[in-house]
């Protein structure tokens, strides 16, 4: 990780002799959270039919069942 980080190095990850991923140094973020948030405030606002059927759809999703793992 050092040597990714400091020299700028990137490593590929193999898996029975094949690659699976890549590691390399983090890019700098392409906008920030502000230019975010601005973008999301600027889309047009959702009808209210298409409101009525997002609700629909939630009220028939089935309910998860408790998970057996221990908090």
């Amino acid at each position: 990780m050092n040597r990714v980080r400091y020299r700028g190095e990137s490593f590929v990850v193999e898996r029975g002799g094949k690659p699976i991923c890549e590691i390399l140094p983090a890019r700098p973020a392409k906008f920030s959270g502000a230019e975010l948030a601005n973008l999301l405030r600027a889309l047009p606002k959702p009808d209210e039919e298409y409101l009525a059927v997002v609700e629909e759809l939630i009220a028939k999703q089935p309910t998860v069942a408790e998970s057996g793992w221990q908090r």
